[in-house]
């Protein structure tokens, strides 16, 4: 498989898109006013401990407070094998069954103390932080709490493991654990060392800093999209990283040459006359990524809704009738939808709870095989992940870490007209509403001449679908109704004003109907 990593860099927004075998998998941005957080170090101060959630509220000096839980406080430990996610430092956790201390024991309100971000600000909640710090470099993590060298499951070779952690074993700091990365497999003994010095250093760097700031303040700022990029990303199996900037190719380069040498010769400058995003495809994919419907090749498709509480996608076989029988057709259908779901999680960075609802089939083994073929390539994402099995509906649950909000949420904002909800009430439904509102208006003000005012659109209807309900509506309560139109309201609002005041009768309906509810 070919994986290539293409960076697109404006005065306003870094963007960058993973690639393999040609196929957009990640698309990442960062704005230069809304630079990411996760990784970077603060001196905060607590300013509220709730022992009934086990946890704290932290001011970073960002607009909401993080949240800190106590199992994020102690030094969760390491073993000897370590999960690739747990490279990063992102949520680990006390060994099972071991009890966390009471945080009312740990901290208290007005209390300093240094956490690392682990999660972005998302919705409506603050970031999520750490106080088991954690310092990635190009082959190590370094974390001054504890001693222990732990090694990422990911290299497997016994003899390899045994090589590099004895030799850091022999060459690290008195002070810190360390987790040997999965970029490490291979790597000189210079290499390592330097990784060694140079992440005692900047540990050192930061406990200086934290001593002379006032909380709260930022206290290490983890290096941006691009160098982290080539930390984190950029490895043995990408064959080319491409990008439009000459200075940000300059630093890559730069960085490149002291961390990883090997890859240097792979950092090439974009000449092309359209523009990389363009050039290579990608442009077309972002927009698709804000699409509710994902076409799949042979004719099916998924439908993708996030909601609130979790994200469904829905598989369909669409124009794809197949070859064979039917069981076969869903089978193939299934078997594709299980690729492309692993593929759009990944492409529009959907995290949190995850519901997919294949298309039934009969025959167990190829439930099996479906929910394998998922498995495989979720394996390909950097971002933690489980899946269950099928359920008795059809039905797999999963979940993947949220680390950043979603593609949609950084690209988009709801509707101003449906809010959100993808759907504005009927021109039906209002004109039935603003009826009914009539007559109470009618009955409770005793306002004989009246004026609706609303969109053009619901205007339009009122005039032409229900002039002869409104006609009636007048005989019965010798009222005199005049309709105009309004292009600045809202699809969905209207008013009710009086022809004689120019009071607003909704207003006045709800004041007096409420008097009269009193009494």
């Amino acid at each position: 498989m070919r994986k290539d990593i293409i960076i697109n860099s404006t005065p306003h927004a870094v963007r960058v898109a993973i690639l393999e075998d040609g196929e957009v998998v990640e698309l990442l941005i960062e704005r230069a006013e809304a630079r990411r957080i996760v990784g970077n170090l603060y001196k905060g101060k607590v300013t509220s401990v709730k022992p009934g959630l086990q946890a704290a509220f932290v001011d970073i000096g960002m607009e909401k407070a993080g949240f800190l839980h106590a199992s994020d406080i102690v030094h969760g430990g390491a073993g000897d094998d370590v999960d690739e996610d747990d490279e990063e430092g992102e949520d680990r956790r006390r060994g099972r069954g071991e009890p966390v201390p009471d945080i009312a024991d740990m901290l208290k309100v007005g209390d300093d103390i240094v956490v690392q971000v682990t999660k972005e600000p998302i919705s409506t909640k603050g970031p999520r932080l750490t106080a088991d710090l954690s310092l990635p470099g190009r082959y190590l993590v370094m974390m001054p709490k504890g001693r222990h060298v732990g090694v990422s499951r990911k290299i497997a070779d016994r003899r390899e493991r045994v090589r590099l952690k004895q030799f850091l074993q022999q060459h690290r700091p008195d002070k810190g654990a360390f987790i040997i990365r999965t970029a490490a497999e291979g790597a000189n003994e210079d290499s390592i060392r330097n990784d060694v010095r140079y992440l005692d250093d900047l540990m050192q760097k930061i406990r200086e800093k934290a001593a002379a700031v006032t909380a709260p303040a930022l206290v290490h700022e983890d290096v941006g999209l691009v160098v982290g990029l080539i930390r984190d990303v950029f490895k043995e199996d990408v064959e080319e990283l491409i990008l439009d900037d000459r200075e940000d190719q300059r630093k890559l380069v730069e960085y490149a040459r002291i961390f990883a040498p090997e890859l240097e010769k792979r950092i090439r400058l974009y000449h092309g006359d359209l523009p990389i995003f363009d050039h290579y495809d990608i442009e077309a994919e972002l927009k698709k990524s804000l699409e509710k419907r994902v076409w799949m090749k042979k004719g099916g498709y998924l439908i993708v809704e996030p909601t609130e509480a979790l994200v469904s996608i829905d598989v369909n076989t669409g124009r794809f009738t197949g070859r064979h029988n039917q069981e076969d057709t869903i089978l193939q259908t299934n078997l594709l939808a299980a690729r492309e779901v692993a593929r759009q999680l990944r492409l529009r960075d959907i995290g949190g709870i995850i519901v997919i609802d294949f298309i039934d089939m009969e025959n167990e083994a190829n439930k099996r095989r479906v929910l394998q073929e998922l498995r495989n390539h979720l394996k390909r994402d950097r971002a933690r992940n489980k899946v269950f099995s099928i359920s008795g509906l059809g039905l797999v649950e999963m979940s993947r870490q949220r680390v950043r909000p979603s593609l949609l949420s950084q690209l988009s904002d709801p509707c101003p007209y449906c809010t959100g909800t993808g759907k504005v009430m009927s021109l039906e439904t209002q004109s039935n509403s603003i009826e009914r509102l009539v007559h109470r208006i009618a009955i409770v003000t005793k306002e004989r001449r009246l004026q609706i005012q609303a969109n053009p659109m619901l205007a339009l209807f009122l005039l032409e679908e229900r002039s002869e309900h409104f006609r009636e509506l007048c005989r019965s309560f010798d009222l005199e109704l005049n309709v105009m139109d309004d292009p600045g309201l809202h699809v969905e609002e209207f008013k009710i004003v009086s022809l004689e005041t120019e009071k607003d009768l909704i207003a006045e309906f709800e004041k007096k109907a409420k008097g009269q509810r009193r009494h």
